[in-house]
């Protein structure tokens, strides 16, 4: 959360920057501490960070192809779908990514992408419980908005619906 918080008011490269100083300061003070003290107490006990040293960071060759491939099919499932709303494949699906995304030019005005990010964050810490302890009274409200947004939609394709067969009759 500091990090989230710290990158609303610095840039990437400024954070990151400072995450790593903070990180190697931490080991070098611990490492000079160490050999102090066995230099005090006169033990031999080696680098104080020799199992991390020994430990394989290597990525087995097998995952990273398995993983890229996952990747590849996420990216074309998603191109896919993108193609089909830009090209109105669905003229129903495509109007609904267009409101979507005429949503998102406001709360682009009114917030910026890492504000987004920290309140996705807390929500997604706080909303569980939220619905935990209020399941029965917002499974109530979820039912009734999802049976108005479907009247709304049903109304809007039988418009679109007939104003296409009077389309198709005047042609």
């Amino acid at each position: 959360m500091v990090s989230l918080l710290s990158l609303t008011y610095y840039s990437l490269i400024s954070v990151v920057a400072y995450l790593c100083i903070f990180t190697l300061g931490g080991t070098i003070t611990f490492r000079v501490y160490k050999n102090i003290m066995q230099a005090v107490q006169k033990t031999s006990d080696g680098h104080p960070f020799k199992d991390l040293l020994e430990v394989d960071l290597t990525l087995p060759e097998e995952k990273v192809t398995e993983m890229s491939q996952s990747l590849v099919q996420y990216m074309n499932a998603s191109l896919t779908t993108l193609r089909s709303l830009f090209l109105v494949e669905d003229l129903i699906d495509s109007i609904k990514f267009f409101v979507l995304l005429w949503v998102l030019t406001y709360v682009g005005a009114c917030f910026n992408g890492l504000t987004l990010i920290i309140i996705g964050v807390v929500l997604l810490f706080s909303l569980p419980k939220v619905y935990e302890n209020n399941k029965a009274q917002i499974d109530i409200y979820v039912k009734m908005a999802m049976d108005k947004l479907s009247i709304i939609t049903h109304r809007y394709v039988s418009k679109l619906n007939v104003k296409g067969t009077e389309l198709i009759r005047e042609i």
